[in-house]
């Protein structure tokens, strides 16, 4: 909204409160940061044997994705690596970050499927893409 937040207000202090609201921002997007139509195709890339073949493949898929939808993984997920490297003090280490944002940023059109291990991929694709973030994003 055109609300203007002050974020030195008092209110702001609390970390879980800024991201619990970045993460309610994504989940509540119409579509996820990753579209529906590409879930299966980043589900099926991450089951790749050859560690080659999966990474060439999800940087494929990472700029096949709309501009709008790239450029903001792009900001996210560079601000989600300098989390990790802090993660002595805020103890969220890569791991950490992917089961909190994994199942927000992809996700299937509907969760008929088993939801259980959609979640392990889930969680592996936004692994993979912040543990190759410099090969998935070069500047």
């Amino acid at each position: 909204t055109d609300e203007h937040l002050d974020l030195d207000d008092g209110r702001w202090e609390d970390i879980h409160v800024v991201t619990g609201a970045l993460k309610l921002f994504f989940r509540e997007l119409p579509e996820p940061l990753i579209p529906f139509s590409h879930f299966d195709k980043f589900i099926a890339a991450i089951k790749m044997q050859d560690p080659t073949r999966r990474g060439q493949c999800i940087r494929d898929l990472v700029f096949s994705l709309p501009p709008a939808h790239h450029d903001t993984m792009k900001v996210l997920f560079r601000h989600l690596c300098r989390v990790i490297e802090f993660k002595e003090e805020n103890r969220m280490s890569v791991q950490s970050i992917a089961i909190v944002f994994g199942p927000t940023l992809l996700r299937p059109a509907s969760e008929e499927g088993n939801m259980a291990m959609h979640m392990v991929f889930q969680n592996q694709v936004v692994e993979h893409i912040l543990n190759q973030y410099s090969y998935i994003f070069p500047d």
